[in-house]
Parts: structure tokens; C-alpha cells; sequence
């Protein structure tokens, strides 16, 4: 059942949300009471969904629309799981796939890469995972180098290998799942995974991170006391 609320019924709950690649005007949004909203475009505004997406445990912090299926979607939740759904179903129904304990704390984001069948995700356990939608019942590479809860992840636009990570020990790193090697690199006297390309400091909790979709290799983060855009040598 849809019913016609105005935008502004479900909005002081929402903690992160999400437009659709694919189809355009659609949105999802999810709150702190573990529901997610579907908002369907109408002429001059939205019919939001009154029967929701409620299979989280507790609160949805982040969602993400599939880049190739249109009506596929992914969330993930502190209840430390990440579901995938299709909205062609009942909401009751809608939760084809659920990666419980994807983390040993939050789930805080994910992201979808738009040319390969993985999701990145980050927790509260300062632990980065990749996960193949092919085969969901493990991870399929595991990296530890953040000593703080992961605050933000994404995908390079147009090198699907490469991603970008933040985390509350103010530091952004570049990571490149081509690199093969399971040897880690030793700097410093400390172990350094050999997919970790780059690091960037300087900022105070550093809240967002983006790829500029059109010039190569730059970023844009956000952060409490500045933002940074720079670009490196390593993508």
C-alpha cells in the first residue's frame, strides 16, 4: 500500500538516503527506527511508501541503489548486517539477501561499484571488507589498517579495482584490489597491506569522501575544520 504523505512526514528521522541511478526522481531513505521509505516521483513531488522496508534490527545508516538493476537496492544498519532487496516485492518480502554479524560493531556505509558485482563496507570496528554479490556467505578481502571507525567509502568512477576510505583516525586511504599480493609490505617497522596505495592526513574528523566523477583521480573530502581536494600519483 502507498499512501500520499507529504515529503516533510518522514524526513526528522532520517539518518542517510539515496537517488536512484537508473530511474530517475526515485529516492530511498532510511531512519534511526530501522525503516527505510521509498519516495516515487510524482509531477510537482513524492509519494513516500507508509509500508517500509523494516528488516534491520535498529538503525539503517546507509543505502544504496544498485548502478545496473533498477530496482535493487542494499543498506546496512548498526545492528551490524547488510541486506540486499528488491522492491518489486512486498517490503514484508523485499529481502532477498542478509549478511548478518558483515562486522563485529555499526555497519557504517557501503557503496555499490558500478561495473563489477562488489560492495565495499566499512564499521565501527575501523575494518574496510569487500564483498562479491555472487557469493555473499564470506567477505571476499578483508582490510585492517584504519584504527577508528570508518566514516566514509567509494568506489574510483571509472577503475573498478580502486577505492577510497575515511575514518575517525583522521586519515584517507587508497587501496587497489589488482594488486595481488598477499606479502605485506614492511615500513616503518609495521606491516602495511600491499593494496594500500596511499594515505592522506592533515584534517580533523573527516566526515565524506568523493571521487570527481570527470577528472581523473582527484578527491574531495569533508571534514570538521576544512575540505581538502587533491590528487595523487598513485591512480
Amino acid at each position: 500500500e502507498v499512501a500520499e504523505e507529504p515529503p516533510k512526514a518522514v524526513v526528522s528521522t532520517q539518518s542517510t538516503g539515496d537517488w536512484s541511478l537508473t530511474r530517475k526522481g526515485y529516492l530511498l531513505t532510511g531512519d534511526c527506527t530501522r525503516h527505510i521509505h521509498l519516495w516515487t516521483p510524482r509531477e510537482a513531488d513524492w509519494l513516500v511508501s507508509q509500508t517500509t522496508y523494516s528488516s534491520h534490527g535498529s538503525s539503517v545508516e546507509d543505502l544504496q541503489w544498485s548502478p545496473n538493476e533498477e530496482h535493487v537496492f542494499a543498506s546496512c544498519s548498526t545492528d551490524k548486517s547488510i541486506k540486499i532487496w528488491d522492491d518489486r516485492a512486498q517490503p514484508h518480502k523485499a529481502c532477498m539477501i542478509t549478511v548478518p554479524d558483515a562486522h563485529s560493531a555499526d555497519v557504517n556505509v557501503i557503496n555499490w561499484n558500478r561495473m563489477e558485482p562488489f560492495i565495499v563496507s566499512g564499521g565501527d570496528d575501523g575494518v574496510v571488507k569487500i564483498w562479491d554479490l555472487r557469493k555473499l556467505d564470506t567477505h571476499a578481502a578483508l582490510f585492517k589498517h584504519h584504527t577508528a571507525p570508518i566514516t566514509s567509502v567509494e568506489w574510483h568512477p571509472t577503475d573498478s579495482s580502486v577505492f577510497a576510505a575515511s575514518g575517525e583516525d583522521n586519515q584517507v586511504s587508497l587501496w587497489d584490489l589488482g594488486v595481488e599480493s598477499t606479502e605485506p609490505l614492511i615500513i616503518d617497522n609495521q606491516e602495511v597491506p600491499p593494496q594500500l596505495l596511499f594515505i592522506h592526513q592533515g584534517q580533523e574528523e573527516i566526515k565524506e569522501l568523493h571521487w570527481h566523477p570527470h577528472v581523473q583521480g582527484v578527491l574531495l573530502t569533508t571534514s570538521l575544520d576544512s575540505f581538502n581536494i587533491f590528487k595523487t600519483i598513485s591512480v
